[in-house]
């Protein structure tokens, strides 16, 4: 199995026992998770050797998210350690025509105020063979994005394959600010993965006839922006999740992927909510396991979908499921029948 690294911020997240408002509630469920951390936990499932990099500060709820990615297999060695506080998320989930709702409280985290000097790149991409970051990193802080960005600066002397989920954050940064910054950073990119929404408000590019609102969408508009992307920033693939968010408890979910020749769309699945809060981040780990083992790119695509599928049914951030389990659905096991 393949060495990936990945690089960002993981986050404390406090939210409202099942369906309960902010304002209901006398108690908060405790996970821990964020982009990077729930690709890293996504991949130690499917037996990769998943190297997490952050800085946590040094008392006991940064070694309690720690400790969260320990126990899926992630290996934490190279943490650093230090700062004031581990960022917080509230999360209120919603229900039918009433959306989910977050709430951030991350300004001055330990990942915000990091330096470079803070991680030694070299021995960590020491035979990487992967490194994953998604568009939040570099929106946290002018820091992060500049520790994120010597960090690709290493991935690629190393010659590691690197992936980038565009995720834009309304709440961290403008569209402006987005842009510039995540225009110079693709330049390192191999894999490009986003939604329409993504790669708008991070690049600008928007396909045609599509409306994340109405969940209308317009394939041969994605096929022409996925074109235009891969004349500017000669990616190797180009691959979106597509939702068509019929209420805040019933989606349908496929994706699409492109590698500058064929353009290919996957089967797509009719999933009722447990907890969306790391599906992109479950497509993403399964497109770079995909990628990685299997013999093209459309079974990784396949892949990559069925496991996000999965993820929607299981509460927290993080993709608890096998590669095994995957591949029972894709191979048409939907039925949901218990196991014995």
């Amino acid at each position: 199995m393949a060495k990936i690294v990945t690089f960002g911020e993981i986050m404390l997240r406090l939210s409202p026992p099942g369906y309960q408002r902010f304002v209901q509630a006398d108690s908060f469920d405790v996970v821990y998770g964020g982009g990077e951390a729930n690709v890293a936990v996504s991949l130690a499932n499917y037996g990769h050797e998943s190297v997490y990099v952050t800085k946590l500060p040094k008392h006991e709820i940064g070694q309690a998210a720690i400790n969260a990615l320990r126990k899926h297999g992630v290996n934490t060695r190279f943490i650093a350690r230090g700062g004031d506080r581990i960022g917080i998320y509230y999360l209120e989930h919603g229900a039918s025509m009433r959306p989910s709702k977050v709430i951030y409280d991350r300004a001055g985290s330990a990942i915000a105020e990091a330096e470079v000097e803070d991680f030694d790149f070299e021995a960590i991409f020491q035979d990487a063979d992967w490194f994953h970051f998604t568009g939040i990193t570099p929106a946290i802080s002018k820091k992060s994005a500049k520790v994120l960005e010597e960090a690709l600066k290493v991935a690629k002397k190393h010659n590691v394959t690197v992936s980038c989920d565009l995720n834009y954050r309304k709440k961290l940064w403008t569209e402006k600010e987005a842009q510039e910054v995540m225009t110079r950073l693709m330049q390192y990119v191999d894999v490009c993965i986003g939604n329409e929404e993504d790669a708008e408000k991070c690049l600008g590019f928007k396909p045609k006839g599509t409306d994340v609102k109405t969940g209308k969408l317009s394939l041969e508009g994605y096929q022409e922006i996925f074109q235009q992307m891969m004349d500017k920033f000669h990616f190797k693939y180009v691959a979106t999740s597509l939702r068509e968010s019929y209420s805040a408890n019933d989606n349908g979910w496929s994706a699409l992927i492109y590698d500058g020749k064929e353009f290919y769309q996957s089967r797509k699945y009719q999933i009722r909510i447990v907890d969306r809060v790391g599906g992109g981040d479950s497509f993403a780990s399964g497109l770079i396991h995909g990628l990685l083992t299997k013999s093209d790119f459309k079974e990784a695509l396949e892949f990559a979908v069925g496991a996000s599928a999965l993820k929607h049914t299981i509460f927290g951030d993080f993709n608890l499921v096998s590669e095994q389990e995957v591949e029972t659905l894709i191979k048409g096991d939907a039925s949901g029948r218990v196991q014995r």
